[in-house]
C-alpha cells in the first residue's frame, strides 16, 4: 500500500510543475533595451541592438533586422541587404552588431529584405524599430 501512495505523491509532484504550455519552454518576455544606428559610408549602415529575455540569437537578429527595415524606410528606401550580424550574450544581456546596405530597389544577393513588409511584421510582433 505504501508503494501506491508514493506513486500518487510522485505523480502529483510531477504534475505540479506542469502548466498549459508544457514542453513549450520558457515564456518569451523580451525587454528591448535600445538601438544605435551609424551610417558607415554611403548606403552602408551599422545597427547595434541590446535586449534581455531573448530565447536564441535569432530573437536578437530579428530586432536588428527590424531596425534596418525602419531605417531604410525613414531614409526613403524600400529595401535592405544583410551583410553580417554578430550576436553576443553576457549575463542575460544580448547584443547584436549588424551591418546592412539600404537601397531604393531590390539589391542583388540572397539575404535581402523588403523594408515595408519587414517593418509591418515587426510592428505586428511588438518589436521596436528606429
Amino acid at each position: 500500500m505504501m508503494a501506491r501512495g508514493g506513486l500518487a505523491i510522485s505523480a502529483l509532484v510531477a504534475l505540479a510543475g506542469c502548466d498549459d504550455q508544457a514542453g513549450a519552454g520558457p515564456v518569451f518576455a523580451p525587454d528591448y533595451r535600445g538601438i544605435e544606428t551609424r551610417l558607415l559610408e554611403g548606403d552602408l549602415v551599422q545597427f547595434k541592438v541590446t535586449m534581455t529575455g531573448a530565447r536564441t540569437p535569432l530573437d536578437v537578429e530579428s530586432y536588428a533586422e527590424c531596425a534596418a527595415a525602419q531605417y531604410a524606410l525613414i531614409r526613403g528606401f524600400g529595401f535592405a541587404r544583410h551583410l553580417r550580424t554578430n550576436v553576443y550574450e553576457t549575463g542575460g544581456l544580448w547584443a547584436a552588431d549588424a551591418v546592412y546596405t539600404i537601397s531604393p530597389s531590390l539589391p542583388r544577393g540572397l539575404r535581402t529584405i523588403d523594408a515595408e513588409v519587414v517593418a509591418a511584421d515587426c510592428a505586428e510582433n511588438g518589436i521596436p524599430m528606429v
